[in-house]
């Protein structure tokens, strides 16, 4: 009996003519199996499409507003200011400096060796980014348990530097990477590494490794000795508070841990960098609290210097009467001022034959305070407005031998008062401008004019004002700045010449000399009248109520001024061919304890003018 084979598992069943073989069974599992692949090389492809769709979508996003790299390049600043003192010492610097463009075969090979081994040991083997120094970073973080070392290359600092912005975010990073890849495909490591130093923010407004060494050590980057490029390396990572302006302790600090570094990586002995760091130095700087000098100097600089050319301004700061007037004021307010309730004090100090300003103190510490006591401060002059009311009753035929009665006056309700003074009776002018007698005041006053030609006589000597139109103009109730009553006063030191006061000498714009633009000395007292005065000033300080200002063997002049309860205290005087201002007061108008012009204030301008060279 025969089995029942189905027709196409027969051999030799033929099929259109042809035998056709018996094929083996695939089994399920094998199928299932095949079928597995197929499906992950379906999801594969799908996902690799729409995961580089997504990729590029994540890219375009990061990328929408990734700046122009080409355009970047092209720098873009704010001009430079850079003050030097009378003598060419830098004074100050604003807005972006830069100096020359360097070239790496110019530069001393030990400046980019210091960058390199404090910022990026593997610059030239890398491609812009750095998983080594990644996950080197990452594993020093993890075990120190906090952020002790950073991934970035140099690369990346330099397109943050070059392209984005400080904020920290995932979207900034990733552009850093990309623009970091770009710059790597664009430029050799040397070509980078010039970039680089050329364009790094260094702090105090210097940009690139010229203008840095020039600012903080006065030479060009080409004559960099090793412990100023260690210096200099040092402060990519926090420029504003590791440069040597800013705190030298940390400066200095930093430079070693450089040195340090180098030596890490072979480019120095320990022996060496030990030295170089016992090298580490800086200059002190010779005056604090210039700032009030510098702001006031650049103050008007758009108006007389329109243009965007770098400037290099010479100006008029005398930096050791400078550093002598910080150093009084700061004894002063810190000895007997604080006793006196004396919270601030301003100082000027005046060339008499041109207003150029040799010393400016606005104020206590400039560090504290910026604002200007100097120039910005407008406050009651009292008695220093005196000698204005006492040249208009000159110029209206009066002179120092007149007489003028110091008894009580009253004007509808007014009374002015005389202090401590006893009565007298009739007084030369000369002795009553000597004791600041304040009815003697009032009565010239009115034979000289008025309150309208004092204040004309005022005006006309640089004081702008505002002046009172009635009687207590001769007591001083007006408001003047210390600036403008110490340049009014040169005119009464120099045979009555008119002086702007002015700060620059001369300037330079990218090597071209400038005007400088100073207002020439003017004509605004007749000499006799001047010297009058000046006769009469002397007498205050021989004899009168500024005795305190006297130093021997220096003739000086001036006049004191004390306002309502004891709220401002001045003193202006000159001796030789230097005027001096002092203002002690308290910024919000608080009364002192019993100061008055002929106490702090004089015994400030004698200490000064003790110590100016004869």
């Amino acid at each position: 009996m025969s089995r029942n084979v189905p027709p196409s598992r027969k051999a030799g069943v033929k099929r259109g003519g042809r035998v056709a073989a018996e094929r083996p069974a695939v089994p399920s599992a094998v199928r299932a199996r095949r079928r597995l692949a197929r499906k992950l090389a379906a999801w594969a492809l799908m996902g690799a499409v729409w995961g580089g769709l997504a990729l590029g979508v994540l890219l375009l996003v990061f990328a929408w507003d990734l700046p122009r790299p080409e355009d970047a390049l092209d720098t873009t600043r704010r001009p430079s200011v850079t003050l030097e003192a009378s003598d060419g010492r830098l004074l100050s610097t604003s807005g972006d400096l830069y100096g020359e463009t360097v070239r790496l075969r110019d530069l001393p090979v030990h400046l980019p060796t210091a960058l390199l081994a404090i910022e990026d040991r593997r610059f030239r083997d890398h491609f812009g980014l750095d998983p080594v120094g990644l996950l080197r970073a990452a594993w020093v973080n993890l075990t120190t348990g906090r952020v002790a070392q950073g991934g970035s290359t140099l690369t990346q600092q330099l397109a943050k530097n070059l392209f984005l912005t400080p904020e920290r975010s995932l979207r900034r990073k990733v552009q850093e990477a990309m623009l970091a890849l770009w710059l790597e495909s664009r430029f050799t490591k040397d070509q980078l590494l010039e970039i680089y130093l050329n364009r790094v923010y260094l702090g105090a407004g210097a940009f690139g490794v010229d203008a840095a060494a020039r600012l903080y050590f006065g030479v060009p980057a080409r004559r960099l000795a090793v412990w100023q490029s260690a210096v200099l390396m040092g402060l990519p990572r926090a420029p504003s508070r590791l440069n040597p302006r800013a705190n030298p302790y940390e400066a200095a600090r930093r430079g070693a841990e450089v040195l340090h570094a180098m030596a890490a990586t072979g480019a120095l002995t320990e022996a060496q960098a030990n030295a170089e760091a016992e090298r580490i130095a800086f200059p002190p700087r010779p005056s604090r609290d210039s700032g009030w000098f510098a702001d006031w100097v650049n103050d008007d600089l758009a108006t007389r210097f329109p243009g965007s050319a770098d400037l290099t301004l010479r100006t008029t700061l005398d930096l050791r009467v400078q550093a002598l007037v910080e150093a009084k004021l700061e004894a002063l307010l810190a000895g007997q001022g604080a006793a006196a309730d004396v919270g601030q004090g301003a100082v000027v100090v005046l060339d008499a034959a041109t207003g150029a300003v040799r010393a400016m103190a606005g104020g206590r510490d400039y560090r504290r305070s910026s604002f200007n006591r100097a120039v910005s401060a407008r406050r009651q002059p009292g008695s220093v407005f005196k000698p204005f009311v006492y040249l208009a009753a000159l110029e209206h035929g009066l002179h120092p031998d007149s007489t003028v009665s110091d008894g009580p006056i009253t004007l509808g309700r007014w009374s002015p008062g005389n202090g401590n003074w006893r009565p007298r009776g009739d007084l030369p002018l000369e002795d009553a401008l000597a004791h600041s007698v304040n009815t003697a005041a009032v009565r010239i006053l009115a034979r000289g004019g008025g309150a309208k030609e004092a204040a004309a006589v005022a005006r006309r000597l640089g004081l702008a004002g505002p002046f009172p139109n009635d009687a207590t103009i001769a007591l001083g109730t007006g408001e003047a700045s210390l600036l403008e009553l110490t340049a009014a006063y040169a005119a009464f030191a120099n045979g009555g010449m008119r002086v702007t006061p002015h700060g620059i000498t001369s300037a330079r714009a990218e090597g071209r000399a400038l005007p400088a633009g100073n207002t020439a000395p003017a004509r605004a007292v007749q000499p006799d009248d001047a010297l009058a005065i000046r006769r009469m000033m002397e007498a205050v300080v021989s004899r009168g109520s500024g005795r305190a200002a006297a130093v021997p063997g220096r003739p000086a002049a001036g006049k004191t001024g004390t306002t309502q309860d004891f709220r401002d205290a001045w003193f202006v005087g000159f001796s030789g061919g230097t005027v001096i201002g002092v203002w002690l007061g308290n910024d919000d108008a608080t009364p002192m304890d019993d100061v008055r012009g002929g106490t702090l204030p004089a015994r400030l301008f004698h200490e000064i003018l003790e110590g100016l060279p004869r």
